[in-house]
């Protein structure tokens, strides 16, 4: 599976899973992928990483340590329903504020809803907007956090160049996403789960197998480990680094706009 990666070079722009689609066909084809499943989204990570989503995104937050202080300003891409911006709040003991920009209005009503039940309505700002064209002047921003939804931007170049461009000076970029397994036996069993298992756990949750089919190939798809980090040098980043979780399953980029 390792073969069907794209590189550094690109090549997820037209890529829709294993198929290749038109330039600037991807972004509505995945905007229906999170449509179907907005508000199962939980649960599907809960299927797509066996629960381990929990661990790493913690693991995330720890690495991020935000500050107690009302001026700190994060930007969580991609992160509708909030779970990562929820985190950052509460690990700021609710002093931080975080902006959920996410392209998907279904994804951003679920944040929401949860953000009023948790009330954290006054910490939170939701905004809908497209991860490639940030409605944000440069420099507004002491942190950038994505997590498990680079990969499903079409220009992930682009995206990054905007992540650079809203950051202050000293501020910090942090990437989670699925990754490329570095453990032979984990590779395989992985590999099993994924493309046997996760789509008919997906029908049986939501009825539709498809949306956890394109999931399971974004994956694969998307650049190693090496080639994200220096796709992130390539966008100005400086001291551009990666962990891995659980065999490389997952991991987590750091870069600094310095």
């Amino acid at each position: 599976m390792a073969d069907s990666r794209t590189t550094a070079e690109g090549g997820m722009s037209t890529s829709y899973g294993f198929r290749e689609v038109a330039e600037g066909e991807k972004q509505g084809m995945v905007n229906e992928v999170f449509h179907k499943v907005a508000k199962r989204y939980d649960i599907m990570n809960d299927v797509m990483s066996a629960g381990l989503h929990r661990a790493w995104k913690d693991a995330m937050i720890a690495a991020l340590n935000p500050r107690k202080d009302p001026d700190y300003k994060v930007l969580d891409v991609a992160g509708g329903t909030g779970d990562i911006a929820f985190r950052i709040v509460e690990a700021s003991g609710r002093q931080a504020h975080a902006t959920v920009l996410d392209i998907n209005g279904s994804m951003l009503a679920v944040g929401a809803e949860r953000a009023a039940k948790r009330k954290l309505s006054d910490n939170l700002t939701f905004v809908e907007a497209n991860a490639e064209e940030l409605p944000f002047e440069a420099g507004t921003f002491d942190a950038y956090t994505i997590a498990f939804g680079i990969r499903n931007v079409p220009r992930i170049d682009v995206a990054l160049s905007e992540a650079y461009r809203v950051l202050k000076r000293g501020g910090r970029l942090l990437v989670l996403e699925f990754s490329e397994v570095d453990m032979p036996l984990l590779d395989r069993i992985y590999d099993e789960w994924s493309f046997k298992a996760i789509p008919q756990f997906g029908k049986m949750i939501t009825g539709d197998a498809e949306p956890y089919q394109y999931l399971v190939e974004s994956i694969r798809k998307f650049p190693n480990q090496p080639d994200f980090a220096a796709m992130i040098r390539d966008a100005g980043f400086s001291r551009v680094s990666f962990t891995n979780y659980t065999g490389g399953i997952a991991a987590l980029h750091s870069g600094w706009k310095l």
